[in-house]
């Protein structure tokens, strides 16, 4: 099983959950959905959710994703997972609060680190 993740506002992924399927802003705007890799997301995090709140942050088994994966090259050279279509409830496999501390920042959720 491949695991990946994706941030998204709490009020979306209650929508999607009713829904059934997940649209981020970003399929409609590039085709695409961002995703991060566990070793990735505080990074994109700090870097495009600043002292934000009411985030969660989804895990998504990859395998289990029934739009396409691809594994592109961002502006800093590294890859990240984008999903190319809507992503399908029976994908995520778990969701948590993911908001900003004090500072702003974000750090690494306890159950992230656990995905290994």
């Amino acid at each position: 099983m491949k695991n990946i993740l994706h941030i998204t506002q709490a009020e979306q992924w209650e929508d999607a959950k009713i829904i059934g399927s997940y649209r981020a802003d970003s399929l409609d705007i590039e085709g695409f959905i961002h995703c991060s890799e566990a070793n990735q997301i505080v990074k994109v995090a700090n870097r495009f959710f600043f002292n934000q709140k009411g985030l969660v942050l989804l895990f998504i088994d990859a395998d289990k994703v029934q739009a396409e994966v691809r594994y592109e090259e961002a502006e800093i050279g590294e890859l990240f997972p984008h999903i190319y279509g809507e992503l399908n409830i029976d994908a995520v496999f778990g969701a948590i609060a993911f908001d900003s501390g004090e500072d702003g920042m974000f750090e690494l959720p306890p159950e992230v680190v656990d995905l290994g």
